[in-house]
Parts: C-alpha cells; structure tokens; sequence
C-alpha cells in the first residue's frame, strides 16, 4: 500500500494551510511527496466556496459582529458554499494522488463520507449519508461538512468534523446554504468532552482503511489542544 504522512499541526491560520495546500499539491503533483493528510484547527473563520458569489449572501452576520467575534472571512478556492471553521473542530486536508485507480470524483466524495461516517461509529454515534447533500449527518443535522478541490487528480482541501465545536459560530451563517437543516458535535450528541487529539487519531486510521494507505505520522503537535 501507498504510504500516508500525517501532519497534525494543532491551531494554524487559514491563510496559511491554505498556503501549504497550495505548495504541497505542487510537490505531489511533481512527484516530490508521497500522499499527505493535514490535520489541523484554525481560527475563527468562515471560508468561500468557488461559485457564484461563493456563498456570502448566506453570510447573516454584518462585518462588525463578525469584527466583534474575531472572525474572519477567507475565500477557498474548494467546491462547496459557506461554512465555519473555528476551535474545537478538525479539519482534514488530504494531498492524494488519486491515480490510476480512484479518478472518480463521485467516488472520492462518498470515501471521504465514509471515513467520517467510521469516524462517528467508533464514539459510538451513527451518521450517515443524505441523498443529494454531502457530508455526514445525525438525523437533519450536520456533523461533518466536505469540500474538495481536485486538480490533475491530486485532491486539497477535505473535510471539517465538529468535536467540540461552540455550534454558535454557525449561527453567523446559513451553513452550506442549506436552510432547512442544522449542525450538530460529538460532545453535543455525546453530552461529555472529548480530546480532539483522539478524533484526529481515529480520522486519520479510518482514512487509511478506506484509500487503501499506510500510516506514517510525520509530524506531531504536542501543544494543548484547543476545545470550544
């Protein structure tokens, strides 16, 4: 099997993930890095998605409540509409060549659902797959979004999973576009806390199982982990 490094690089701004996305899917592209998983925490910060007006007319909140909030407002160059990333919530950024055998979108939209959908079940909460809507969900509420850019087969951006996200953030919004549905964490649907480190863990062995890879940990941050 291919080789994975995983990156856990605790709190990181999003203009610079989006930085290292951008350098790495170079580097993977050329050949010069095996497949990467960025696990990371940003921020307050609501991102844009690449059509139309990349959702800011479902941006609720005036820019002096988001200045207010300390949130910032980013665009992404991913698929997808508005969304929130803040403490609390884990974001994967897979760099994977999806060459020869897995150049499906489709396909690798449901994998990424799936390694979510795993994700949940090993905190003992079932999610699943809505027809027509990405993500994973509990009932009508989102516990995980996805948003993916793919260029020359190698894939950016991913994936946010809420852990102990304050689901508050989202208030700022109309998450996704979607009007009619809510957002939901696994410390909300659990009713404890959770360590974010230990879903990082789980997200990154279950995107191993699922795309067929092996684990290989190459950085590691050691800093408390921020929570909600």
């Amino acid at each position: 099997m291919k080789p994975l490094e995983v990156r856990r690089l605790g709190l990181v701004a999003y203009a610079d993930a989006l930085a290292l996305q951008r350098a790495l899917v170079e580097d993977r592209q050329r050949n010069r890095v095996p497949d990467v998983l960025l696990l990371v925490q940003h921020p307050h910060v609501l991102t844009l998605g690449v059509r139309n007006d990349g959702g800011r007319r479902h941006i609720l909140a005036s820019e002096h409540q988001l200045a207010a909030r300390g949130v910032e407002i980013h665009e992404s160059g991913r698929g997808g509409d508005v969304t929130y990333h803040g403490p609390g919530q884990v974001v994967g950024y897979p760099i994977v060549d999806l060459r020869p055998d897995r150049c499906d979108v489709h396909r690798y939209v449901r994998d990424l659902e799936e390694v979510l959908i795993r994700t949940a079940a090993d905190f003992g909460v079932v999610a699943e797959r809505v027809e027509s809507l990405t993500g994973a969900w509990v009932g009508r509420e989102k516990l995980a979004a996805i948003g993916v850019r793919i260029s020359r087969w190698v894939t950016s951006h991913g994936f946010a999973f809420n852990v102990t996200t304050d689901l508050t953030y989202f208030d700022l919004i109309v998450p996704c576009g979607i009007a009619d549905r809510g957002v939901t964490s696994l410390e909300r649907l659990l009713g404890h806390h959770l360590d974010s480190y230990m879903v990082e863990g789980r997200l990154a062995s279950n995107f191993c199982e699922v795309f067929a890879r092996t684990e290989v940990e190459l950085q590691r941050d050691v800093s408390p982990h921020l929570t909600a």
